[in-house]
């Protein structure tokens, strides 16, 4: 059955299926795959707007708290998707859809799906709550889940384990190995799977600084965590650099230790789910707004590390590992 996502102006703005309804659009109808396109990119416009117009008003007052502007976010996002999908919106998307549409003239069924698709991924920007399409590579139709990605997760799993000894290539072959595991972490805390990608990215050096054990295997820990004293899991001693009243200090420290990809993600997601400092975290859909709640929360002692993370979020070697 053909979906027709322009024509559900009153599905939910935070529905993590809509990228992949995307996806199977795209396949089965190239022309209307753009027209869906088009208007999400309209939709983020609106959005923008909206939001510069919330930032314009005073938001001091008592009844305004993280958790109001959070849920003040969800409204201005389902709003801008309404009007952009009422059939009418203000006429950006048909622009858009007129200009892209050109790469559909005179090509055959494959060019006129890639050409499209590429084409608007490459223009939608990463802070989008659903920019998960800018990975465009053939997933199960249903809704992403750890067995529905079985197949792709064992031909990780597999560069993993030869990728103990040393780390990915590039970019993207890093964003492969752990794309799965992120969509699974986005799904239960709401933040889009690219932020979390960046986030590790950010701690792990693209997964060329790996936290190592003893015997030059990978410990799986991604994301830094350390193993306070109420972890009873597998530890792992390593050098790290901590900053005290602004100056770098070298020091070891015990981190937790994993036995894949897999459990990392889902105790990194439990760590920001349980812990209430991160609850302003939870459901970020901006990345330079995620990168300074974690900062806030105490997440790392670097007074640089929002600005750190916000650039990744938003830099070309993270754009370019998904849309590549």
């Amino acid at each position: 059955m053909s979906v027709k996502i322009q024509d559900s102006p009153s599905r939910a703005a935070f529905d993590v299926k809509s990228a992949q309804d995307l996806r199977s659009q795209f396949q089965k109808d190239p022309q209307q795959g753009l027209k869906a396109a088009a208007q999400q990119f309209e939709t983020l416009f609106l959005q923008q707007v909206i939001k510069s117009m919330r930032d314009a008003t005073p938001q001091d007052g008592l009844l305004n708290s993280d958790q109001s502007r959070f849920y003040t976010g969800l409204l201005d996002q389902q709003m801008a998707q309404n009007i952009a999908g009422s059939g009418k919106g203000i006429g950006f998307a048909r622009l858009i859809e007129q200009q892209l549409g050109r790469n559909l003239v005179g090509t055959d069924a494959q060019a006129g799906l890639n050409a499209p698709a590429n084409a608007a991924g490459s223009a939608l920007p990463l802070t989008a709550a659903d920019a998960r399409h800018l990975q465009y590579t053939p997933v199960p139709s249903a809704l992403p889940t750890s067995a529905a990605y079985a197949g792709i997760a064992s031909s990780n799993n597999a560069g993993a384990a030869l990728g103990n000894a040393e780390g990915p290539t590039s970019s993207k072959e890093f964003v492969n190995r752990i794309w799965p595991q992120a969509v699974e972490a986005s799904r239960s805390t709401g933040i889009p799977p690219q932020f979390l990608v960046g986030h590790a990215a950010l701690e792990s050096g693209w997964g060329r600084s790996e936290i190592r054990k003893s015997d030059g295997s990978s410990s799986y820990n991604l994301f830094g965590i350390k193993a306070g004293k109420n972890w009873n899991g597998a530890t792992v001693d390593a050098t790290t650099t901590e900053y005290v009243d602004g100056q770098a200090q070298q020091s070891v420290e015990r981190f937790r230790a994993y036995s894949s990809y897999d459990e990392a993600f889902r105790d990194y997601a439990s760590l920001l789910r349980s812990n209430p400092r991160y609850s302003g975290v939870i459901g970020s859909q901006d990345g330079a707004e995620f990168a300074k709640g974690l900062q806030r929360a105490g997440y790392a002692t670097d007074p640089s590390y929002a600005d750190k993370l916000s650039k990744i979020i938003n830099g070309p070697s993270l754009r370019m590992a998904l849309v590549g």
